[in-house]
């Protein structure tokens, strides 16, 4: 076989079962790793036809070259990471967007997950910048922070975060104003008891998301009663508790307004425990709209974010930082009611 002036010939083989290494291309094409080298940073002294033989070959064994080794090389990986606490149904809707959004770009996406559990549930995007910045990816886009963000040499975007609109550039939704749809939807139907699961405490989105229930009550002039709320975490299994405190009140609530949809759906599954009928009995309303809430029964009467329009502009907003652009700091997007089967009149005591 052939080679290229200077490298010894070598013979054509595939490479073992495994990860593909620069050397396996090399004897693969039957030129020397320098070569290889020279035709996948685009760089000059190699001849055409050579140059094929080994894009050839890159292509038949699926070689990609390490993105440690390409960072420390260029400085950069072309890769933006999107760090999440879990993959949850929020996190989710907000990927497909992000995934849309980073098509054509000539970037690459790494979702990832850090270790999230127990008592290391704060500052876990600190543990995950910490191992991805700088050798793995660009910049990164964080859903829903702990705390406020930690130094880093590389652009980052917050989606729900800690600190609402302050700090780095953020992304939400208007949680206040959903909230007060939410809840101004079931006082319209004759609600005036009427309880709040609420999320995240650590969150911003929680607070505003309680603040637009409490302002609604007030303009009914329907008094809040602090018995009517409950810590449900914006996880399902939190809420179980939350729900029930709620349900065995003496004078329990004809509704409850719940945080989110994961929130909503399991205070759904826990009335259905205690024989009540939803929403004969008792309304359910959510927040988010992710697909579980459409697919429940009865189907959820929730708030939609439009969390892949989020994710979508997330990732624009990060593009921009890499290259320098100029943007606003500060992204807020509204939110709507969306009225489905889990939300009816109060019944009659």
């Amino acid at each position: 076989m052939s080679t290229d002036a200077g490298s010894p010939g070598t013979t054509s083989g595939e490479p073992p079962l495994g990860r593909v290494t620069i050397t396996d291309v090399a004897r693969a094409a039957g030129v020397s790793v320098a070569t290889v080298s020279k035709v996948i940073n685009g760089r000059y002294g190699v001849a055409a036809s050579t140059s094929e033989r080994v894009l050839e070959v890159v292509a038949r064994l699926g070689y990609e070259s390490s993105l440690v080794a390409s960072s420390l090389r260029r400085r950069r990986t072309d890769v933006i990471g999107i760090l999440v606490a879990e993959f949850e149904p929020f996190a989710t809707e907000l990927l497909k967007g992000v995934s849309a959004a980073v098509a054509g770009t000539g970037y690459d996406v790494l979702a990832y997950s850090g270790s999230v559990s127990g008592d290391n549930t704060v500052g876990w995007e600190r543990r995950s910048l910490s191992r991805l910045a700088g050798t793995l990816i660009d910049g990164a886009v964080i859903v829903t922070p702990t705390v406020l963000f930690p130094t880093t040499d590389i652009p980052v975007v917050a989606i729900d975060p800690h600190t609402g609109p302050t700090g780095p550039t953020t992304i939400d939704s208007d949680n206040v104003g959903g909230a007060r749809a939410a809840t101004r939807h079931l006082l319209e139907l004759g609600h005036r008891r009427i309880g709040h699961v609420r999320g995240r405490t650590d969150l911003e989105s929680a607070h505003r998301r309680e603040r637009g229930y409490r302002e609604a009550l007030a303009e009914a002039g329907v008094p809040f009663d602090p018995d009517l709320v409950r810590d449900g975490g914006y996880r399902a299994a939190t809420t179980t508790e939350a729900a029930r405190a709620l349900l065995e009140l003496p004078d329990p609530p004809t509704a409850i307004f719940a945080a989110n949809d994961l929130s909503a759906i399991r205070t759904v599954e826990v009335a259905r425990e205690r024989g009540l009928r939803v929403p004969e009995d008792l309304s359910v309303v959510g927040f988010d709209n992710v697909p579980e809430a459409s697919n429940c029964e009865p189907p959820l009467t929730t708030v939609a974010q439009p969390l892949q329009q989020m994710g979508a502009e997330a990732v624009r907003l990060l593009l921009d930082l890499l290259d320098g652009k100029e943007r606003e700091r500060h992204v807020h997007m509204p939110a709507r009611l969306v009225v489905r089967r889990s939300s009816g009149p109060a019944p009659v005591r």
